[in-house]
């Protein structure tokens, strides 16, 4: 056997190719109202106040007329696009073929940029007007619609059944109807711990029915619940979740994903152009349809794309 066979030795690669941890695409897009738009800007929404009832003034009396409260809510397009290019040339030295993989980032990319509209302009600085030329600026009411991290407890606290349960009163207080407008809650990986650790979820003697689907809590009081890892934290150590009925948030589309696969004549090699585009915005759509819970948390920001 000869003693210089190591020189001979090969190194093999796989073919498979796999993307990096992420978030695929949107996980909130589903639990929102949302419509097509043109123009710099739009209002998808046209809101009536409520009447109150009168007596009558007397009898014969003139009638007293009655005015409804007319709002509009006002949602902007954000543009966002990716382009990646991927040489004729280097695809000739490889077995490779990576062009649906990079698609499918880009669309995952794409559905990040939408939930994360979403989570800003839930808590974020929303506009209001009769019209284009006389907006006012609307901020998230954090007394009344942001329940304390330290709720009901004596010192701060994550997701409790508790704080469950006041997001499900506030909601109710503020006439919303949540066998036909379903609530959603927006939670992270610390929050679905806090959950699992509390014998009201995990226990079958609490429920009619099993609240664990293979070890995931996927409802709960009434709430459909998302975990997800793009909530802000608010504070040091303290993650702002999300409560939204359907009707709360609402996504417009200018332009919704766009793939498109060209080749590039103008450049060396004619390297093939991935072109990814869409065109968006959010808005909340009424105080007391949104609502944070504020939850200990010591797990940081965001650490995945």
């Amino acid at each position: 056997m000869s003693a210089d066979l190591f020189e001979l030795f090969t190194t093999q690669f796989s073919t498979n190719l796999e993307l990096k941890l992420q978030q695929s695409g949107s996980l909130l897009r589903a639990h929102v109202r949302e419509g097509m738009h043109v123009g710099k800007q739009a209002s998808p929404i046209q809101q009536v106040g409520a009447l109150s009832l009168k007596a009558p003034a007397g009898r014969f009396a003139p009638l007293n007329r009655s005015d409804s409260e007319f709002t509009r809510r006002w949602v902007f397009p954000q543009d966002g696009e990716i382009e990646q290019l991927i040489d004729e040339f280097d695809l000739l030295k490889t077995i490779i073929d990576p062009k649906s993989m990079y698609v499918e980032s880009a669309a995952n990319a794409v559905g990040r940029g939408w939930d994360d509209a979403i989570i800003a302009n839930a808590t974020g600085t929303n506009q209001i007007g009769t019209d284009a030329g006389s907006l006012s600026p609307e901020t998230f009411n954090t007394t009344n619609f942001q329940i304390a991290v330290n709720f009901k407890g004596s010192s701060t606290t994550g997701l409790t059944i508790a704080k469950m349960l006041e997001a499900r009163r506030i909601l109710r207080h503020y006439h919303n109807n949540l066998d036909s407008d379903p609530p959603v809650m927006v939670i992270g990986s610390q929050q679905e711990a806090d959950l699992l650790s509390q014998v009201q979820v995990v226990s079958t003697e609490y429920n009619d029915r099993p609240v664990l689907v293979d070890g995931q809590v996927k409802r709960f009081l009434g709430f459909n619940i998302v975990v997800m890892e793009r909530l802000p934290i608010v504070t040091t150590n303290t993650r702002g979740v999300l409560v939204w009925v359907r009707s709360g948030i609402y996504l417009g589309m200018w332009q919704d994903l766009v793939n498109r696969v060209s080749i590039r004549i103008d450049l060396s090699s004619q390297p093939y152009q991935l072109y990814t585009k869409t065109s968006f915005g959010a808005t909340r759509t009424q105080p007391g349809k949104v609502l944070q819970i504020l939850c200990y948390d010591t797990s940081g920001g965001d650490i995945t794309p």
